[in-house]
């Protein structure tokens, strides 16, 4: 069990971000069919994301991802989306 475990990224998250999975598959199950173009919808989101990881947003860090989200302007590479959520 060991290596498996430690790589199984459930596991990371919950240690890294102490979320648990199944607080991850409910998110997941509740924007299975979201519309991410409505600011309203990913603004809910992006609040509830930021609750479960215990990591306030500033109103205008808040801004910045829903209108990146929005716009269909995200990064794909991990290495920018944490970038982008450090500044």
């Amino acid at each position: 069990m060991g290596k498996q475990s430690e790589n199984n990224p459930f596991n990371q998250i919950e240690n890294n971000a102490n979320i648990s999975s199944d607080e991850i598959f409910k998110v997941a199950d509740s924007v299975k069919n979201a519309n991410f173009s409505d600011e309203k919808t990913v603004r809910q989101l992006v609040r509830r994301l930021s609750k479960m990881a215990g990591k306030p947003l500033s109103k205008a860090k808040e801004d910045e991802i829903v209108e990146m989200i929005t716009n269909q302007n995200i990064p794909m590479d991990m290495n920018s989306l944490q970038q982008m959520l450090k500044k």
